[in-house]
């Protein structure tokens, strides 16, 4: 069993930053793909970017391409999202998952496990 617990999110005005972070415990973090995922009210899941174990392979939506960064610290267990140039439309709650394969991808329904989600609202 993985658990994973996100913060860092929160209020923002439009053009602003947040650092989202997300812990991981309960099984090796270095086997696992990480993925951030955003959700709107009344929207389907999105995703927004994820990283391979090794940190060789990212990739991010095209909504968010220039303006967030995923990164992995595998020594402390914990993946993050730095979010730059932030809109009102990236305003969800936004949840980091877990995949346990080497093999990458984009579609939540192959990913693990979730964490409980953070809300970040950015005001225009």
């Amino acid at each position: 069993q993985v658990q994973l617990v996100e913060s860092g999110g929160g209020l923002v005005q439009a053009g602003g930053s947040l650092r989202l972070s997300c812990a991981a415990s309960g099984h090796t973090f270095s086997n696992y793909v990480m993925g951030w995922f955003r959700q709107a009210p009344g929207k389907e899941r999105d995703f927004v970017a994820f990283i391979n174990w090794t940190g060789s392979r990212i990739v991010y939506a095209d909504s968010v391409k220039g303006r967030f960064t995923i990164s992995r610290d595998n020594a402390k267990n914990t993946v993050y999202l730095q979010m730059n140039s932030l809109k009102p439309e990236d305003t969800a709650v936004y949840y980091c998952a877990a995949r346990l394969s080497r093999d990458v991808t984009v579609t939540p329904q192959l990913y693990d496990y979730w964490g409980q989600g953070t809300q970040v609202t950015v005001s225009s």
